[in-house]
């Protein structure tokens, strides 16, 4: 069974900018390539998380959703990064579109996404680990027997000076560049 890292994706991987909508306000943080590259190397799948409340809620489309994906994908590929897949959750229980209206598995902090991805790609989910900006994040990782580790990017220092009681990270770290040299010498 393999390790995997399970990226969030908005305030980890790229800049938070609300529900993102259109590809000119995608950004990718600068030391993502790097860092994915370096968790590729050590033989780590590396996997994106993301929820997706906005489809839910009828702000974004969900062909946009796999649009922005694939071109996360493709500037990562340039530099020699692989992303392992993407596994989104749609969902909201407050959606206002009816089809998307329930409380599911997958949503984080629930551990859906994981289990799907582990199914898929044959992963040890005890030898992995989940990095977010969000203790949502975390939730997942504790929901799923990983280790969870929050950053300071996206929503992070807020989660970071809130702390949830009972969710408590393995590590905190400055940003996804901190957060992966910490998981290869935990390796």
């Amino acid at each position: 069974m393999t390790r995997a890292v399970f990226l969030d994706r908005d305030g980890t991987l790229i800049e938070e900018s609300g529900y993102l909508d259109r590809l000119d306000r995608l950004a990718i943080y600068p030391f993502a390539v790097d860092a994915v590259r370096l968790l590729n190397r050590a033989g780590f799948k590396v996997i994106v998380i993301s929820n997706q409340s906005g489809i839910a809620r009828g702000l974004i489309r969900e062909s946009f959703v796999a649009e922005a994906h694939a071109h996360i994908s493709a500037y990562l590929s340039v530099g020699g990064a692989l992303l392992d897949g993407f596994y989104y959750c749609p969902h909201h229980p407050d959606a206002s579109l009816a089809a998307f209206r329930q409380r599911c598995d997958c949503r984080k902090p629930a551990a859906g996404m994981l289990t799907a991805a582990a199914a898929d790609h044959a992963l040890d989910l005890s030898r992995s680990f989940v990095v977010g900006d969000r203790w949502a994040d975390v939730g997942a990782a504790r929901a799923a027997g990983a280790k969870g580790v929050l950053v300071r990017t996206g929503y992070g220092r807020e989660a970071e000076a809130a702390p949830r009681p009972g969710v408590t990270a393995d590590l905190i770290a400055d940003d996804l560049a901190g957060a992966a040299a910490w998981i290869l010498r935990q390796s």
